[in-house]
């Protein structure tokens, strides 16, 4: 979430209010509503900007599942990383990545994050802990494996995240990731985003388990299965699966179980899902929940949510703009920055 691990508050005495409210500072939740927002807004800007013509290809939204990201980063530092997924933009952002960059870089730019040679799916900050988002179903958990890795041969006591989706739970990759990381103890936090469809095909048709957390039993790790659209709920697992390898006990997996508003790609016609369904998810938004939290507590009132809003606001059409006035890459340098001198 910054370069150091976000501000926490002592927990009061008979404290009976959610984790985060109880864990972290009031600026800190703050800042965790505002990039929820820019969350939501950026890809929101960026659905617009397909439609209008300015993003070719595809990209794959997750609109809906702001609080899975950004409860996980939320008590992260720069040292600590991550890995990403086909639907990592809100991964992306709430480790930090500017979302001007995110913006040219889907604009196929020379100043995005990849020079304009990744696009949606492949953006990498390796400044702020991002190793970056995978095309691969299940790509990033070896990757992680390997990050957490080189962290326990160095004796850090940084950690990596390792975000995957539901659809990955049944790659060979995930078994083998899981295991290796149980035998050597690695310093990885696995968070699965179930958002309940692999493309199109429901967790309940693909996988033999109700709960994915259940799977961890299996390789003798701590498995939880949270509320997904609860930044609480979220940041409370990620925060006792992550004490817990900083301390050398080894991996957890969280399971967050949530929902995405829109089709698996901007090809989805969407025609597996019921309108009722999607009305059920989408009145559990975990946005607007995050704001009733926020002012029943006290942090934020009608004011403070409108002005971060118009920050937000502000802040998204000052990317766009800076990608659409950025310079195409040239094409007699197609392969810089693709292969290592």
């Amino acid at each position: 979430m910054s370069s150091t691990a976000a501000e926490t508050i002592a927990p009061l005495s008979g404290d009976n209010r959610p984790f985060a409210f109880r864990q972290f500072s009031p600026e800190t939740l703050k800042t965790a509503l505002r990039q929820m927002y820019l969350i939501r807004r950026f890809e929101e800007g960026a659905e617009e900007s397909y439609m209008r013509g300015l993003i070719h290809g595809t990209m794959h939204l997750s609109i809906g599942q702001e609080a899975s990201a950004v409860g996980s980063c939320l008590a992260l530092s720069d040292t600590d990383q991550i890995t990403s997924t086909h639907r990592g933009h809100g991964h992306c952002i709430a480790k930090g990545a500017e979302v001007g960059r995110m913006f040219a870089e889907f604009f196929g730019k020379e100043t995005g994050y990849c020079r304009g040679r990744g696009g949606s799916m492949h953006i990498a900050d390796v400044t702020k802990g991002n190793l970056g988002a995978n095309g691969i179903v299940g790509g990033g958990l070896p990757i992680a494996v390997g990050a957490a890795l080189s962290m326990k041969m160095q004796k850090r006591k940084d950690v990596v995240v390792c975000f995957f989706g539901d659809g990955a739970n049944n790659e060979g990759a995930f078994h083998e990731s899981l295991n290796m990381a149980a035998i050597w103890k690695l310093p990885v936090i696995f968070v699965c985003e179930n958002n309940k469809y692999g493309m199109s095909v429901s967790t309940e048709r693909s996988t033999a388990v109700a709960n994915i957390a259940e799977r961890a039993v299996a390789y003798a790790m701590p498995g939880v299965t949270v509320d997904g659209n609860s930044i609480s709920a979220v940041a409370e697992a990620v925060h006792v699966a992550t004490k817990r390898a900083r301390a050398g006990e080894g991996p957890s997996l969280v399971e967050c179980k949530t929902y995405r508003h829109r089709g698996h790609s901007k090809s989805d016609r969407n025609r597996y899902r019921t309108k009722e369904e999607i009305a059920e998810w989408v009145a559990k938004d975990p946005i607007g929940r995050f704001e009733t939290e926020l002012k029943d507590y006290g942090i934020l009132d009608e004011a403070g949510i409108a002005a971060i809003r118009d920050s937000v606001e502000t802040e998204i059409a000052n990317g766009i703009e800076f990608a659409k006035a950025s310079p195409m890459p040239d094409p007699s340098e197609a392969t810089r920055y693709v292969y290592s001198d």
